[in-house]
């Protein structure tokens, strides 16, 4: 069966640290964009939880399959009927002193379908700045990629999106989904570039949805959350603060540009 066209919708938070506030503040984003007409959401990398510290983070992590922001991401889903992509939460790793940070999907149901861990770590270092993922993250090592009604959909998280063999590995893909807290000194020198390149050269749809402003902690992300089609042009996007970011998903488009330009079938490694 075709797969179905379908309005696609990134939800831009700027996350503190207490969940339950966070949690609230994304269910308000779910209902603007299903009153938008989406039928498929995205939330940002580590939407429950930013706090000031990583350990917060790791405080916050669940079992995979239990916890209150599961339940609510299961519940969300299933009361609007739609799909529910969790940009990212954290949950328990193999050692006590580390979480995985993983991208969770949830259908119509409330049935949570796939799981993704994010697999490259972060690590920067420049003047005052500095973070190190691989301190408080396990790597996940498993790409994955979805089967819904609305074609084939490739997880990655942040960091993930300097690394274009990931997504190769895949094969075809309809839609790319990048959850991210960019830094604002990485994401306004890289952030958009990288995007629309994933985009061009898997020639797909790319959802980019990013952590986006100054949080209670003080740290700043870079936002400019956005949807990319497949000849690389910008369909909508929000610079910085809360918003809905939306857009349609079109397979005649993704056929045009591969019909037109064969690079896919033009690969020799």
């Amino acid at each position: 069966m075709n797969p179905q066209n379908c309005r696609i919708a990134a939800l831009q938070m700027v996350s503190g640290p207490r969940v339950a506030d966070n949690l609230v503040v994304a269910g308000r984003l779910v209902e603007d964009a299903v009153a938008q007409g989406a039928q498929l959401v995205v939330l940002p990398e580590y939407f429950p939880v930013i706090g000031a510290v990583d350990a917060d983070r790791v405080r916050a992590r669940e079992a995979f399959g239990q916890g209150p922001i599961q339940d609510w991401l299961a519940q969300t889903a299933q009361r609007h009927g739609i799909w529910v992509f969790a940009g990212s939460i954290p949950l328990t790793a193999s050692v006590p002193d580390k979480m995985r940070n993983s991208s969770l999907v949830f259908n119509p149901q409330g049935e949570c379908v796939a799981r993704y861990d994010k697999i490259h770590l972060f690590g920067f270092r420049k003047g005052d700045e500095s973070y190190d993922e691989a301190a408080f993250i396990e790597a996940g090592d498993t790409p994955v990629a979805v089967t819904t009604p609305f074609g084939r959909v490739a997880l990655s998280i942040c960091y993930d999106l300097r690394f274009p063999e990931l997504y190769r590995s895949l094969g075809a893909v309809d839609l790319i989904l990048m959850p991210a807290a960019f830094t604002e000194t990485t994401g306004r020198a890289h952030w958009e570039i990288l995007l629309r390149a994933r985009a061009i050269e898997n020639q797909c749809y790319l959802l980019a949805v990013g952590q986006g402003g100054r949080h209670e902690s003080g740290r700043l992300t870079h936002g400019n959350s956005m949807i990319v089609d497949p000849w690389g042009e910008i369909l909508d996007r929000k610079l910085k603060g809360l918003g809905v970011v939306i857009a349609d998903l079109d397979h005649q488009c993704i056929a045009e540009v591969r019909e037109s330009l064969p690079a896919l079938a033009h690969r020799k490694l």
